[in-house]
């Protein structure tokens, strides 16, 4: 199967990569086609301004996450239909997961997808330079095929023209020249990029922008020449229903606690009929991989989206929730405002329901947060810290759990700028193997809740084990 492909990348992080991306995810949208975004890497915040490019869901490839057997599946699920497919890389085009070598870079998803690459380069304090820089970058590593370069920040003519005579020689042709003009307005603060849900009009506002600079300075009839060389691809697109159907079901898991009432009276589903799950989502929890939905859909859950800053209740029949990433430092007072909307949390997690929490929605199940009450569920606090938790992790399941059988191994990812103390209950989620052997995060009852983000693509048996728990709790 073959979609024509473009991988965007640069030399490193602030080069450009992200206006460049989106804003030709936005211009060939406006031109008709159906691009299909992606975002390599666990970020969770481009891939919402790829969406609103795109009018499709933003993906993310992680090589580290899912392994390098899952990068081609998951890109050709997510591209279904479309006529392009635009790959935002990660930091620097060879910089990968620590100590790891090319793993999860840049460089490395655009070998497993058989695409070129497109350089973005800030000549913004260079001219000859140039030359080396990219001929650097074309030449380390012969499978990587670098098909153009688009040079972000010129100054005026003079520059782009010195520019352009030096890269003659370096045997890439330049597909796009961006002025030096003001910063689109993409706010950061303490996590990166604000993220689409918080700024909706703005967040438009902002693509839209980087569509004009693209639309302005790109050959696009040029960069789509170059997608359409994209080597075929072999593997088969990755399809919710048929892997959980590969994985070998595993005998319901009880946990002690009272059971909800249901329908039939006995606190259980009825066979075969779908089973409500809430997501949590708005503004304070914008983080979550499309393909954890479209798993628990497969394994037969009904997935309900509800907002925590607005809504007071859970969505009615709820058996199970999950509680992604997001800000919730940030809503804090607002989240501690809506008191009905926690008492409701609580009561679901002590009736011993599965709950699914992983780093904002940790913070929402502790005590309190920045001395705001939270939801109580974990005996534990959390607050705002100086320092950057970040990286990958390889973990292993402590306690069997809703979500995983103890031993389990799985890898996941950090990012946050908070503490939980204490960081993990009498019977932890997982235990880290590295940067340091730790164990975090708390299992009790029903709940599974942790700092580590991982995607259930990597370990599809966890959508049908958290399922078969909704119907048996």
């Amino acid at each position: 199967m073959s979609v024509p492909r473009l991988v965007i990348a640069a030399p490193s992080s602030g080069s450009g990569k992200t206006t460049v991306a989106t804003g030709l995810m936005a211009a060939f949208a406006a031109r008709g086609l159906a691009v299909s975004p992606h975002k390599v890497g666990p970020d969770y915040i481009d891939p919402g301004y790829h969406a609103l490019a795109t009018g499709r869901v933003g993906r993310n490839l992680d090589a580290y996450l899912c392994g390098a057997e899952l990068v081609g599946p998951l890109f050709l699920h997510g591209a279904r239909g479309c006529d392009l497919a635009v790959v935002e890389g990660v930091m620097g085009m060879f910089d990968g997961a620590a100590g790891e070598g090319e793993l999860a870079s840049t460089a490395h998803v655009a070998k497993l997808l058989r695409a070129p690459v497109v350089l973005v380069v800030d000549a913004s304090s260079q001219s000859r330079s140039v030359a080396a820089l990219v001929h650097g970058f074309a030449s380390w590593d012969p499978e990587v095929r670098v098909g153009g370069v688009i040079l972000n920040k010129v100054a005026s003519d003079r520059h782009e023209e010195l520019l352009r005579d030096a890269l003659d020689s370096a045997g890439v042709p330049v597909l796009g020249v961006l002025r030096r003009v003001a910063q689109v307005d993409t706010p950061s603060r303490h996590l990166g990029l604000v993220p689409v849900a918080e700024r909706r009009a703005e967040a438009v506002e902002a693509v839209s922008a980087m569509a004009a600079q693209v639309l302005e300075g790109c050959d696009l009839e040029g960069l789509l020449a170059l997608a359409r060389g994209a080597g075929a691809l072999s593997c088969a697109a990755w399809d919710a229903a048929e892997v959980l159907g590969a994985t070998a079901p595993r005998p319901p898991l009880r946990l002690e606690g009272p059971r909800p009432q249901t329908p039939d009276g006995l606190g259980n589903a009825a066979p075969g009929s779908p089973v409500r799950v809430a997501i949590a989502g708005g503004p304070a929890f914008t983080f979550s991989y499309a393909e954890h939905a479209e798993l628990l859909t497969a394994a037969g859950a009904e997935v309900v989206p509800f907002d925590p800053l607005c809504d007071e209740q859970l969505p009615d029949g709820t058996r199970g929730l999950v509680i992604g990433g997001g800000f919730p430092e940030v809503y804090a007072a607002e989240l501690s405002a809506n008191e009905s909307l926690r008492k409701a949390v609580t009561a679901l997690a002590e009736s011993g329901a599965p709950v699914a929490a992983e780093c904002a929605g940790l913070l929402y199940l502790c005590r309190e947060l920045d001395g705001q009450p939270m939801c109580g569920v974990l005996d534990a606090s959390a607050r705002m810290s100086e320092g950057l938790t970040l990286g990958y992790r390889d973990a292993v399941a402590v306690s069997d759990s809703v979500l995983a059988a103890a031993g389990t191994r799985m890898r996941g990812h950090e990012f946050h700028r908070t503490v939980v103390e204490p960081g993990a209950g009498a019977a932890p989620a997982w235990g880290v193997r590295a940067p340091a052997r730790r164990v975090e995060g708390f299992v009790q009852q029903g709940v599974h809740a942790s700092y580590l983000h991982t995607h259930w693509a990597s370990e599809p048996g966890v959508a049908r084990r958290f399922v078969e728990r909704c119907r048996t709790s």
